[in-house]
Parts: structure tokens; C-alpha cells; sequence
């Protein structure tokens, strides 16, 4: 099973719960990534969105970007639901296909590795 599949799938925990290391529910997944994001988007400047499409290894990505260059990203079942998720966080939404990865995020990386961030 793929790991988005686990990601989004229903678990079939008891009423006490899911066990600790069980796959979360598809609407506890979804609310967890929305809550990480809305995190991310309010506690940093000019954010935006960049959708990373799925490829043969990888499951489609949304990925925020800072000012800063600083990012975090999480998976999300298609581009529709990255939409809907920029949209609902009211941020611009890009795709890497067609813009590439900001330098911001490039200099931030090269930072982090320096031990310089």
C-alpha cells in the first residue's frame, strides 16, 4: 500500500482510539496538514504555495515558502486539493513545473547546511 494510501486511509481504530503507531483517518490527515500549514502561514511573512507533482517515487506535494526562504512541505492527495488548500489559506499558489524553486529557498538551504540559520 502506498504511503499516501496509508495517509489518507480510514483507520479502523476502537472508540478508546487509534493505536499510537496507526495510520491516521483521511479527515485526521487532512485536518493535521491544514493545521500545520495555517501554523506555518501565520507565523511567517509573504508565504507561497508551490505544487510539487507526483512522480514514480514521490506523491503530489504542496510545499510553503517564506520570505525567508524557509519552507515545509506535506503531501496532498491532488492538485485540486492543493488548490482549495491555497485558496483557503489565502496564498499564491505556483507550480514548480512551470516557475521552478525560488533562489530564497536555494540560499536558505545552503544556510541551513552552513549551520548558518
Amino acid at each position: 500500500m502506498s504511503r499516501l494510501r496509508r495517509l489518507f486511509s480510514r483507520s479502523s481504530g476502537s472508540s478508546s482510539g487509534p493505536a499510537p503507531d496507526a495510520p491516521l483517518s483521511q479527515a485526521d490527515a487532512r485536518r493535521a496538514t491544514t493545521e500545520h500549514f495555517r501554523t506555518f502561514v501565520t507565523t511567517r511573512v509573504g508565504v507561497e504555495a508551490y505544487l510539487e507533482p507526483a512522480t514514480g517515487d514521490m506523491p503530489t506535494t504542496l510545499l510553503l515558502i517564506a520570505t525567508t526562504g524557509e519552507w515545509t512541505r506535506r503531501r496532498v492527495p491532488d492538485e485540486k486539493a492543493a488548490r482549495g488548500l491555497a485558496d483557503d489559506l489565502g496564498i499564491p499558489l505556483y507550480d514548480v513545473r512551470r516557475t521552478g524553486y525560488p533562489q530564497r529557498m536555494r540560499e536558505w538551504n545552503t544556510r541551513r547546511r552552513r549551520g548558518e540559520a
